[in-house]
């Protein structure tokens, strides 16, 4: 996400850290470098011009200049400027004063609003949502929507194909209703460009519902062509809000920093992967982070809240500071990992490390967990609970097993030792033992970490 970029920016701010004081000249050079990043990056060019006239305005004046940092200076200006661009604050989903909350979602073909439309039903589940599937037009997309409404456990409002969206609209409509549904979410018909009957059709289906929320799903993919459809549809249809898909390919972000500026449109929700959980609440703040390569932590903890339990966590914490932490326990941690997502995701949000290169997907190997799975499972249960009773002879029976060499099993064992250590080491820090819970319970809480 924004790894192009986010490159671009830190070669700029390198070259301007690395010059101490700072001149008009140095400034405006670091602003030749941030513009041509911008633009490589497909943002519109008004948002760009916009953009560099504002940090060139905070960049040169006396606080900046006469700083002792004033690299760090204007990473901050930057910083600023692109929370800005994104939209200042994070838009929250609106409620209906009285259920059902109607959400219709609109956008071109391959968009992925049948896709979006059910990992929206899926956060909203304690909602009792309803899907609609009202794109009649494409083949198959009813029945991807009812597919992935059985995949979640939430039904699904259907019509024939090619029929008429609006009396399905209008059913499913009717059916939240009477049967007490707190959410309807419409899936319509794209195309591949815009038309006079796409707009017609999307217009039909909003006078029939009255939607409390219409968002513009887009695909950050596009770069240019997603932010004259955003144009279009905003003309047309006046939606409240947009929803961008596939941030996590390779996207040189031109639509997520381009949309707020151009169309005004604030940006609600972004999809991150293609698992039904992978869509999160899109905050300014945060995904400038990301771009300037500071991590996203707030989102890695509610991340971690989502999906580690509690009672887990607290369990896992005591068996570490008890050193009674065995393979089976780091079994159960990997799997807590899998549910936050691909490892690429999870390490995305972590901020760079001075002197370290960019990880790239090319250097995580996904495989790597599910070979530790299969490794540990194939132990017996006393092995996981004392690996030092693990010799040659029960290392060959293990690898067999699982499918794996017996110096896959040795390079775990002597991981596991090393991770063992740390974590004794890590728990004789003064304020992290067990005569400083008044030291660890002012520390912020981070249910898996």
């Amino acid at each position: 996400m924004f790894e192009s970029l986010s490159e671009r920016l830190e070669t700029a701010f390198g070259r301007l850290r690395r010059k101490g004081k700072l001149t008009k000249a140095d400034v405006e050079e670091g602003l030749k470098e941030i513009r041509l990043a911008l633009l490589e990056a497909d943002v519109a060019l008004p948002v760009v011009r916009d953009f560099v006239e504002r940090v060139r305005e905070e960049a040169v004046g006396e606080k900046v200049l006469r700083s002792l940092t004033p690299g760090q200076q204007i990473v901050k200006v930057v910083n600023d400027e692109l929370v800005r661009m994104l939209g200042t604050n994070n838009r929250e989903l609106r409620f209906a004063d009285a259920p059902p909350t109607v959400i219709l979602l609109v956008g071109l073909q391959g968009s992925g609003k049948t896709t979006v439309a059910a990992k929206l039903a899926n956060q909203l589940k304690d909602r009792k949502p309803l899907l609609a599937a009202c794109d009649l037009q494409r083949p198959g997309a009813v029945e991807q929507l009812r597919q992935l409404g059985a995949q979640i456990g939430v039904d699904v409002e259907g019509g024939e194909p090619n029929g008429d969206p609006i009396p399905v609209a209008k059913r499913a409509l009717n059916k939240a209703v009477t049967e007490n549904y707190g959410v309807l979410i419409v899936d319509s018909a794209g195309r591949l460009a815009v038309d006079e009957e796409l707009m017609a059709q999307a217009r039909a289906i909003k006078d029939a519902i009255r939607p409390t929320e219409t968002f513009l799903v887009l695909d950050s993919m596009t770069g240019q062509d997603a932010v004259q459809t955003a144009s279009a549809f905003n003309e047309k249809l006046e939606p409240t809000g947009a929803i961008l898909t596939k941030l996590d390919g390779d996207a040189r972000g031109g639509a997520a920093l381009s949309l707020v500026g151009v169309t005004g449109l604030p940006i609600v929700f972004a999809a991150i992967g293609e698992r039904i959980e992978d869509l999160e609440a899109f905050y300014p703040d945060r995904m400038a982070s990301r771009i300037l390569g500071m991590g996203d932590v707030l989102t890695l903890i509610e991340r971690a809240e989502q999906s580690i339990a509690e009672e887990d966590a607290a369990e896992m914490e005591r068996k570490m500071r008890e050193e009674g932490f065995d393979l089976s326990d780091f079994l159960d941690q990997l799997r807590m990992v899998k549910k936050m997502g691909p490892l690429s995701n999870v390490l995305g949000m972590l901020p760079k490390v001075p002197g370290i290169g960019k990880i790239s997907e090319d250097d995580i190997d996904e495989s790597a967990i599910v070979r530790t799975e299969a490794i540990i499972q194939s132990m017996t249960p006393e092995e996981r609970r004392k690996p030092m009773l693990i010799n040659s002879s029960r290392r060959s029976r293990i690898a067999r097993g699982s499918g794996t060499m017996p110096q896959d099993v040795s390079q775990l064992l002597k991981q596991f030792d090393q991770m063992r250590k740390m974590m004794r080491q890590a728990m004789a820090i003064p304020g992290l033992g067990k005569k400083s819970r008044k030291a660890r319970k002012a520390l912020p809480k981070m249910k898996g970490f």
